[in-house]
């Protein structure tokens, strides 16, 4: 985030305030460069550099320069076709592979050590040191591949999933190594500042599990001068592993009951609808849950309506419905906690591991022996209030700060949706350089829940944050590489000011507890990671710097 000029109160000329302005704007803009972004290229490149350091160890890098053997080779024409044996997936859930008696990387889809593919070659990345190459078919499959755990037939085409064919304990292990290898790579600490890594918790659904999905479709060719319907009905569905076009898709096996049959439903309303639209657009599909006591005989009774699936528990009957307006409201139960929102907003797509996942955190938002009584809570990036509402019960008072009026309003209603007053679960709307101004909670009582998007969190944020300097911080995070950069700023206690100067190295810091993380996505190489620091206190605070600057 870009930081605001001072106010000039007429002490400068304008020309000299606004070159400061500029100038403070060039440095924020540098910080937020300097921060890795955590993308999927960058992830990527530094599995690829770990493996070609591996392959030239035994050479002990005599030429200096890592590529030198494959830069001497002759690269096999783009688009012909060769085997490559696969000896490592990245973080990506992309496979790295090698030809024999080659030392260049090839990246590809739908492959797992061991196996032995049928390549394309697509495209030579001289400076990246590695050649993409598309998936064709496996000719000896590693022992690790088993083809009959598919539960899709677009599997190998479509983009969305990488890892059906592989045990489910495999996929948790191949998780916690991204955990691992996120923290080694972005964190910039030391390894003896990292934690032991705990076992990635499994979601209870492998399939059948997301409750939002949003197929596309392409408008027609010429659209944006023509300006003319569609003739038939377009492909619906997602993009193909390496194009940006539309793969037609009836059915995707790890959206839920519900959201399956949305899908089914909207392709027929399609078939109808189509000469309606002359440009592409995104199909919204959003389980809602109506929930009823079995003793409520009556609703128990009833036939489920043709467009709900039923689900009966022990104590309820839940009718679970497809919401396809991004302005209506989605309804949702977690545990015992309900929650309303914007259809088309953010909230977590695996109600499944939800109990689960609030009760962890639920458990490590104290500190099992603290000092000083953590009485208070802060939740950073609160959204609709998931984790204010299902951990209030814990604290005097819990404060949910987002930058958003529509998830504050819909937090709210939220809260009085479970019966919690606001002296219990407050909620504040906040410019994202002041979330912290509102809030009048004692530093060394408070907790902070940080749960941001797959950007992570911002320099002036993180600043804010070492300013504020809470007892304890829990951090959640969809993107576990931005996740352990911003850690590595909260641990060495560094992050940019409003000036462009940096805060530290002798003020608040942190030090990391524990970090595990945790499944949302079955079949697919993301994972959710949890991390539990502690603010470091006086006299550590010396040692702990040490150990930052070596």
């Amino acid at each position: 985030m870009e930081s605001q000029p001072k106010p000039n109160h007429g002490k400068r000329p304008f020309k000299q305030s606004h070159q400061g302005a500029k100038r403070s704007q060039k440095k924020a803009r540098k910080r937020e460069r300097d921060m890795k972004n955590g993308s999927a290229e960058e992830v990527l490149g530094f599995d690829v550099r770990s493996l070609l350091d591996s392959l030239n160890q035994p050479e002990e890098h005599a030429s200096g320069n890592g590529d030198a053997a494959s830069a001497e080779e002759t690269l096999p024409e783009q688009g012909s076709e060769i085997e490559v044996d696969v000896v490592e997936l990245a973080s990506t859930g992309d496979a790295l592979a090698l030809q024999k008696g080659s030392k260049r990387i090839y990246v590809l889809p739908f492959a797992v050590p061991g196996d032995t593919v049928k390549v394309k070659v697509y495209r030579h990345l001289k400076e990246e040191q590695y050649t993409v190459a598309d998936f064709i078919f496996v000719v000896k499959p590693s022992v690790l591949r088993d083809d009959s755990r598919v539960g899709c037939k677009y599997f190998s085409t479509c983009s969305g999933c990488q890892f059906q064919m592989l045990d489910y304990a495999e996929q948790l292990h191949l998780k916690k190594r991204i955990v691992e290898k996120a923290f080694k790579n972005f964190s910039q600490l030391p390894p003896e500042l990292i934690p032991t890594i705990q076992d990635t918790i499994g979601s209870p659904l492998q399939y059948g599990y997301r409750t939002k999905l949003t197929p596309h479709f392409d408008g027609p060719q010429g659209w944006r001068k023509s300006k003319a319907p569609f003739e038939k009905r377009p492909d619906i569905g997602f993009m193909p592993k390496g194009k940006r076009s539309t793969m037609d898709i009836e059915d995707c096996p790890i959206g839920t009951d519900a959201v399956r049959m949305g899908m089914k439903s909207e392709r027929e309303r399609m078939d109808v609808e189509f000469n309606k639209y002359s440009r592409g657009a995104t199909i919204l599909l959003r389980e809602s849950t109506a929930r009823t006591t079995k003793d409520a005989s009556s609703l128990a009774e009833r036939e489920t309506p043709p467009n709900a699936v039923r689900v009966e528990t022990d104590g309820f009957v839940d009718l679970k419905t497809c919401v396809t307006d991004n302005n209506a409201t989605s309804t949702e139960y977690v545990g015992d906690y309900v929650f309303h929102n914007p259809a088309g907003s953010f909230f977590q797509n695996n109600n499944s591991i939800l109990p689960e996942f609030t009760d962890y955190i639920r458990q490590h938002i104290l500190p099992t022996s603290p000092s000083t009584p953590i009485k208070y809570l802060i939740d950073a990036y609160s959204g609709s209030g998931l984790f204010t509402i299902t951990l209030s019960a814990l604290f005097q008072g819990s404060t949910g700060i987002d930058i958003s009026d529509k998830s504050i309003e819909f937090a709210r209603k939220n809260a009085q949706a479970n019966n919690l007053p606001e002296s219990q679960a407050n909620f504040i709307a906040a410019d994202a350089g002041e979330l912290f101004k509102s809030v009048m909670y004692n530093a060394d009582e408070t907790v902070v829940v940080l749960d941001p998007p797959r950007k992570g969190c911002d320099a002036d944020f993180l600043g804010q944050l070492l300013r504020f300097g809470p007892k304890r911080v829990v951090y959640v995070s969809c993107n576990v590489h931005t996740q352990a950069r911003d850690i590595g700023v909260l641990v060495r206690g560094e992050a940019g000011n409003a000036e462009g100067k940096i805060d530290g190295p002798s003020g608040t810091r942190y030090e990391m507890e524990s970090l595990r993380g945790f499944d949302f996505f079955p079949q697919t190489g993301h994972v959710e990671g949890v991390a539990v620091l502690n603010r470091v206190e006086a006299p550590e605070i010396g040692a702990s710097v040490e150990k930052v600057a070596e």
